[in-house]
């Protein structure tokens, strides 16, 4: 396995006291291609973590100091600072993980994380929009597509991506012209981990995207262009995360999506494949999980609306 030098302004990021954060930082970053903000929050979690040891073993502290009562302290004083248990269990995830690879490639002999238990987390049902509204967005988008200009078809034709076929964020601005199978239905799409998956292609998302595609050439043919971005901004340049959320933030609003966020069409793509009764690993694959178990919090989401409809028509409901 390659292994890549961590540079002083690496080590500095991470943690003044501690290069091996440093080291495991990168690792995620280079060999296991982690999403970047999941680094972000790897960081932010050992470097509090690291204070903390920094306050109560000293600076110089190492990580073969650290035993259980050690991480039991450092989650003892989260719980004291009112951190949320999910805040909690997060930053336990990221300890364990930075001891796992000190075992493996630092031949560290003692795992002080492995007997803790992280705090329980209760799962929030995920907001989703019903069909009723997921209707009338599209309309709506639709309406301003007809009589709008290129970025009005290229909103239309993201959001309709989001939906049909339940990409994360970084799997769309990721998305290359290359990565579009449109006489198959399909894309290619580069999930968490590096992870390649097909997904399918709905009939309309991919009449609308071939709509933007034609559109898109203007674009491409600037100076400067990201020719090989399938979504460009107006001067070309391949859309950024955060203005795919501003657009489809507005696409949610035309609707009344308070509290409603961009991820929610992914989950509104998963409720609806399941209410209509699509097998759940099938749903698992399409989403790109690694564990059913992550899919199955879309079944809750179903019997919730499915008690709803229970309590709203039934005679003694």
């Amino acid at each position: 396995m390659a292994r890549h030098p961590v540079t002083r302004a690496q080590r500095g990021a991470a943690s003044d006291a501690r290069p091996e954060i440093a080291e495991f930082l990168l690792h995620l970053e280079k060999e296991r291609q982690v999403a970047a903000n999941t680094v972000k929050a790897y960081r932010r979690d050992l470097e509090t973590f690291g204070d903390f040891m920094g306050r109560h073993a000293g600076a110089g502290w190492t990580p073969a100091e650290v035993d259980r009562l050690a991480v039991r302290g450092f989650l003892g004083e989260m719980q004291r600072r009112g951190l949320a248990k999910r805040s909690m269990a997060r930053a336990l995830s990221a300890v364990r993980a930075l001891f796992r690879f000190l075992q493996v490639h630092h031949g560290l002999e003692h795992a002080p994380v492995r007997s803790t238990r992280a705090p329980k987390v209760g799962r929030t049902l995920p907001g989703y929009l019903d069909r009723g509204r997921t209707e009338a967005m599209f309309g709506a988008l639709e309406a301003r597509a007809e009589v709008g200009d290129a970025a009005a078809l290229r909103d239309l034709a993201i959001v309709e991506l989001f939906y049909s076929s339940g990409l994360r964020l970084s799997e769309l601005t990721g998305l290359n012209l290359l990565d579009l199978d449109l006489l198959s239905d399909q894309l290619k799409v580069r999930g968490k981990g590096g992870k390649e998956r097909l997904v399918p292609l709905g009939r309309q998302a991919g009449r609308v995207l071939l709509r933007y595609l034609d559109a898109r050439e203007a674009l491409a043919r600037k100076p400067g262009a990201d020719r090989r971005a399938v979504f460009l901004n107006p001067r070309g340049r391949r859309l950024t995360p955060r203005s795919v959320q501003r657009l489809v933030h507005r696409a949610l609003d035309l609707v009344g999506g308070d509290g409603l966020r961009t991820h929610s069409l992914r989950h509104s793509f998963a409720t609806h494949l399941l209410d209509a009764g699509a097998d759940l690993r099938a749903v698992q694959e399409l989403l790109g999980h690694a564990s059913l178990s992550t899919t199955q919090i879309y079944t809750h989401t179903s019997v919730e609306r499915l008690k709803q409809v229970y309590h709203q028509a039934h005679p003694r409901g």
